[in-house]
């Protein structure tokens, strides 16, 4: 048995599976990240807005990188924590834990029908949960599933399956729960009206615990280590930056882009379009956030990787600076459909203003405003609903690397951008949880790294032209907004 003292100075294993691939960090308290690996994951896209994961493949990959960082690190890890993608779903048998289905990924679109035979249910829906009634969440997926895929087993998120593979449990944390359109936002349990409405009440789901305590025990990566931290991804990197208080705010830029901004204890359901959510629950005491997504960030990269138009993410920066602006070219980079503050998954992307002289360069810096001014939208409707503005941004996730999509970030939204000096926040999040669920004298302060911008972007444009290409976007989504509804009509 671990004493207290080995506890306080034990690393542990952060194993954060995303979208894309699993990241997973071996942190020590007083040496900081000594050991990392990575597995990729391969999400299949289709039709219908069809995107699937195999779920061997989710489980593999958390084993292959807590493996390959604790093999890094040289050393042994006292806990492990798990952070997850949150509105990813699938079926399974609780008895064997053999999946019944593919894991269907949040940017799937597939439970829009769903969603439009429980319209009439929106409003409560939200009222009772914080979210919209939108095929992003987790709910109308595991409605789909249950209607079209399989009636056996049961339905959760990943985060449950993986949990139970890992150690034989059956829960989710509080904040992945309240991703599923299922949790009572105040109560923070199960509503038994929104299992009604979606049809899910005689499902059996997990128990939904805090973040951080003692879960099960795996050895997976090894020798038997305690599962002590589990947290949904981008709550976990609302808590690596250190954004604790109410009214600062952080945003990841992953697969997709993330703004979340800090309420405290109580829900704020604003009428901007935001998402009313949980961050965490820690020793029974719940802290919840603002949320808003932009769906297609690197997502859309790729896309434009895909087509040839660059060979990478790494390319944006070379690519884009060889114009000095999109030349006219305006891109709704909505591939998956736009997220808050619009809530229209029925529309798709848009590139305008093309011409014979348009080159990679302008469709570069094009989709560098068609994300950075999505995230105006989210930063402007967070400052609607807490009543004042953000004083700064602060920023991490693999697209901070590209220096003209930050310089492009602070130019539209007229504040500070701070990147982050620590990479892979969601990791270093939920490895925070992980030791504070394995040392039960630590505080929630003393888990979370300093905070430190590796750089600061400041505007270089002055707030009329900020102004002008914030227009020019808005009036492209109000153009794509007129002719879907011309189309439906």
């Amino acid at each position: 048995m671990p004493t207290a003292a080995s506890q306080a100075t034990a690393p542990v294993l952060a194993v954060d599976q995303g979208t894309s691939g699993t990241k997973a960090l071996v942190i020590c308290p007083e040496r900081g990240v000594i050991g990392s690996g990575f597995a990729p994951v391969r999400p299949r896209y289709g039709p219908g807005g069809r995107v699937e994961a195999d779920p061997a493949e989710l489980l593999s990959s958390v084993v292959d990188a807590g493996r390959a960082a604790l093999a890094d690190a040289g050393e042994p890890a006292g806990a492990v924590g798990l952070a997850n993608q949150g509105e990813t779903v699938l079926a399974w048998d609780p008895d064997t834990g053999k999946p019944l289905t593919d894991a269907i990924v949040w940017q799937d679109r597939r439970a829009e029908s769903v969603c439009a035979e429980l319209a009439e249910s929106a409003e409560a829906l939200r009222d009772l949960t914080g979210l919209p009634l939108d095929p992003y969440f987790a709910a109308p997926k595991m409605a789909w599933i249950r209607r079209t895929l399989t009636r056996e087993g049961v339905v959760t998120t990943s985060d449950a399956w993986l949990t139970h593979r890992l150690t034989g449990a059956y829960v989710t944390d509080a904040a992945t729960a309240g991703r599923t359109q299922l949790l009572d936002l105040d109560r923070v349990e199960w509503s038994r009206q929104a299992l009604e409405i979606f049809g899910l009440d005689d499902e059996r789901l997990p128990r939904v615990v805090d973040a951080a305590g003692p879960v099960g025990t795996t050895n997976a990566f090894g020798p038997e280590l305690p599962l002590t931290g589990l947290l949904v991804d981008q709550q976990a990197a609302l808590l690596a930056q250190r954004v604790t208080e109410p009214g600062t705010a952080k945003c990841t830029y992953g697969t997709g882009a993330f703004l979340l901004a800090q309420t405290g204890e109580v829900p704020r359901r604003g009428g901007s379009g935001l998402v009313s959510c949980v961050a965490w629950r820690l020793a029974g005491r719940t802290n919840y956030c603002l949320d808003g997504q932009v769906y297609t960030a690197a997502s859309a990269v790729r896309w434009l990787t895909d087509l040839g138009v660059i060979s990478g993410a790494a390319d944006l920066d070379p690519v884009g600076s060889s114009v000095p602006d999109s030349g006219g070219v305006t891109f709704v980079p909505a591939l998956a459909g736009l997220a808050a503050p619009w809530w229209r998954g029925d529309l798709r992307g848009s590139l305008t203003g093309l011409g014979l002289d348009t080159t990679a360069g302008h469709l570069v810096r094009a989709l560098c405003d068609g994300i950075a001014a999505q995230v105006v939208a989210l930063a402007d409707a967070v400052a609607d609903d807490l009543g004042e503005p953000l004083t700064a941004l602060r920023v991490d996730g693999g697209l901070t690397r590209s220096a003209l999509l930050m310089q492009t970030q602070a130019d539209l939204l007229q504040r500070p951008v701070e990147v982050s000096a620590l990479p892979d926040a969601t990791a270093l999040g939920v490895g925070a949880v992980a030791r504070l669920g394995l040392d039960a004298r630590l505080s929630l302060p003393d888990t979370i790294p300093a905070w430190r911008p590796a750089a600061v972007y400041e505007p270089r444009i002055p707030a009329d032209r900020a102004a002008d290409r914030l227009g020019e976007f808005r009036a492209a989504v109000a153009a794509l907004t007129a002719s879907a509804s011309r189309t439906a009509s």
